[in-house]
């Protein structure tokens, strides 16, 4: 059973980091171990994370309610524009499927390792940096996608299943490749993280029912309160500071996070074994 304390942090860092392009996975890494939470915790730490995820659904409903609106508008046959961007969606939520189903236990037991994850977020720190200096801003909005891009896109995000990774780091770079403007790659991401993350909480939901039950109705519902709040604060904030300031800074950000999560293992603040 989760402490409220640690309910609450593991909600905050769930919910800030979900949408950033920083890696959730790197940061929860740390954060667990700072908490203490080990290898007899993981059943729980995995139920609480696939739980908490919710908030995070939650918190893009309600700052794009206009656009799923606009979704369940389409499907019913009275929105043409919203019919087509959840056609979108749905394509670029399918790559994602078809690897990360037949894949899941293999990414888990060869790339939830030091090297694969410190590898995964040095190397998205440097393509941000990369990408923010040489390529062109883009002028499309959400509207004027077409599932080819949007196929594209879902093709990059299969990138995510390598742990360290960042779902939306890869989702806003795939926007920006095929010309969207930045706050409306970003958008995309978000709103891609709807069948990404709901589906994903379905899938493990099936799997870790029976942790899921022991964890108790305080620490879960603190946990998705604190991820929802944190989540839209985060959304609202990024889509602010990309305009501003593109990719760089989080690509920097990234490749700092390397080298303390790098130094922490050497250590033996941190411990994989614990958490894998």
């Amino acid at each position: 059973m989760l402490e409220t304390w640690q309910a609450v942090v593991l909600g905050l860092v769930e919910g800030v980091t979900e949408y950033l392009p920083v890696s959730s996975t790197g940061h929860l890494i740390l954060v667990e171990s700072l908490l203490g939470l080990g290898r007899d915790s993981k059943p729980a730490l995995d139920a609480f994370s696939i739980v908490i995820q919710g908030g995070a659904i939650l918190a893009v409903i309600g700052l794009y309610w206009t656009r799923v609106l606009g979704l369940l508008r389409g499907l019913l046959g009275q929105d043409p524009a919203g019919m087509r961007l959840l056609v979108n969606l749905i394509v670029a939520f399918v790559p994602a499927v078809v690897v990360g189903v037949p894949l899941d236990k293999w990414i888990e037991a060869k790339l939830f390792h030091p090297l694969p994850v410190l590898g995964a977020l040095a190397a998205g720190g440097v393509l941000m940096i990369v990408l923010d200096r040489r390529l062109p801003r883009g002028t499309k909005v959400i509207d004027d996608l077409r599932w080819p891009q949007a196929l594209a896109i879902g093709a990059l995000q299969c990138l995510a299943l390598w742990p360290g990774t960042s779902r939306s780091m890869v989702v806003i770079v795939g926007g920006l490749l095929v010309g969207l403007r930045t706050r409306d790659a970003a958008e995309f991401s978000f709103l891609l993280g709807l069948p990404t993350l709901g589906g994903a909480c379905a899938y493990k939901l099936l799997k870790e029912h029976d942790a899921i039950a022991q964890l108790g109705i305080a620490p879960v519902a603190l946990g998705i309160a604190v991820a929802t709040l944190s989540a839209a604060i985060a959304v609202r904030w990024l889509v602010g500071f990309l305009n501003r300031r593109g990719l760089e800074p989080f690509g920097w950000y990234r490749l700092g996070l390397t080298a303390v999560l790098a130094v922490s293992l050497w250590l033996g603040w941190v411990r994989f074994a614990d958490l894998s």
